[in-house]
């Protein structure tokens, strides 16, 4: 037996006027999908977490037959797992964020005038338009100056990227800065058991980088300036039982996020290179497609990950249509005339829907 999980990250979206309180995937053209869910069964799935919030990295641990509860150990050692950073039982790993922050003063000056992380600035959030040399330098930067035998900076992707606290402590309280943006700087920095520490760091980080060529290139260009990492995201690095001696089957992830391929790997599972799918945006949908049935040659067991564009959730109606639509051609679809070439296959129950459809699906080929 052969399988696949198709899980489209974000993919149901909510209902829109535009579309006479209809979502996208409601709306949209779905035939591949509406076969699946023709010919198959259709379910709920409920899943079970602490705390207030449900994430998508959750979400995968409980389709692979995990406890999140017992078992997700936050974002940021998954994603040391996926870029092969070697975590200790007791260290603590963080995301390392590149963040822009806003001073008091007015144009341009307000980017130019923040001297620490104090009132009154604000929290922009995450950098925008960061090339990944220029992330690269500035973490380079940091660690030359911040780097020790028990603080390890390591480069991710993007404006986010890693740092391990070696014996460090797990239970201090840190914001996403996307969650922090337009608040005051005071309410959104590290507290509780370990924040001192934290707060060190991400204040020796501002001086390091606020003159940095880097940014300095960043004002020539119009480009905001990236002023400090910002600390979130802890956890350890977790224990799991292997996937495959529990359900006898080998399997990968086709996946380019950190998060969902270390989840795979944590999983015992493998995990294509994110330079395999084409797109780390998750708009190449045919590329994943190609890569799960390449996959499904070799292993019994396919799970693909297609994050939505944020067009989807904010962006113009008909536009998200088209993204729904090329999800279901250039996955589902590609799936769908790959797996008739193996022989015969059939939806079977297991999936996540929204009111009337499903968004993620499970095809099992045998």
């Amino acid at each position: 037996m052969k399988y696949i999980v198709l899980h489209g990250d974000g993919l149901a979206g909510g209902p829109r006027k535009e579309l006479g309180g209809k979502s996208p995937l409601e709306a949209a053209a779905t035939p591949n999908m509406d076969a699946v869910a023709g010919h198959g069964e259709m379910g709920v799935a409920v899943v079970s977490a602490d705390g207030p919030f449900v994430t998508s990295g959750m979400v995968q641990t409980a389709v692979l037959g995990y406890d999140p509860r017992k078992l997700y150990p936050g974002p940021a050692p998954l994603e040391a797992a996926s870029l092969g950073v070697t975590v200790g039982e007791h260290d603590v790993v963080y995301r390392c964020s590149m963040v822009t922050l806003r001073g008091a003063a007015a144009g341009g000056d307000a980017y130019s005038d923040i001297k620490k992380l104090a009132a009154p600035v604000t929290v922009e959030g995450e950098a925008e338009r960061l090339e990944r040399e220029e992330a690269r330098d500035l973490l380079e930067a940091v660690n030359e100056q911040l780097g020790s035998e028990t603080i390890q900076f390591y480069p991710g992707s993007g404006s986010r990227h890693l740092m391990v606290w070696v014996g460090g402590k797990l239970r201090a309280v840190c914001l996403d800065p996307r969650e922090g943006a337009g608040r005051p700087i005071g309410d959104c920095l590290p507290t509780g058991d370990g924040a001192e520490m934290l707060r060190k760091l991400m204040d020796a980080s501002l001086v390091i980088l606020r003159d940095h060529p880097v940014n300095d290139q960043r004002r020539e260009d119009g480009r905001k300036p990236i002023h400090c990492l910002w600390l979130w995201g802890q956890g350890r690095a977790s224990r799991w039982p292997s996937f495959a001696e529990r359900h006898h089957v080998s399997g990968t992830v086709v996946a380019t996020n950190d998060v969902r391929r270390g989840i795979g790997i944590c999983a015992g599972l493998g995990a294509i290179e994110p330079s395999d799918v084409t797109a780390a945006d998750g708009s190449d949908f045919l590329s994943r497609g190609q890569a799960a049935l390449r996959e499904l040659g070799k292993k019994d067991f396919v799970y693909v990950h297609a994050e939505m564009p944020v067009g989807l959730a904010r962006g113009d109606a008909k536009a998200a249509m088209k993204i729904v639509e090329e999800f279901d051609k250039q996955i589902v679809g590609t799936l769908i005339n790959g797996l008739a070439t193996m022989g015969p296959f059939r939806p079977v129950k297991d999936g996540v829907r929204d009111a009337t459809r499903l968004s993620a699906k499970l095809l099992t080929q045998g």
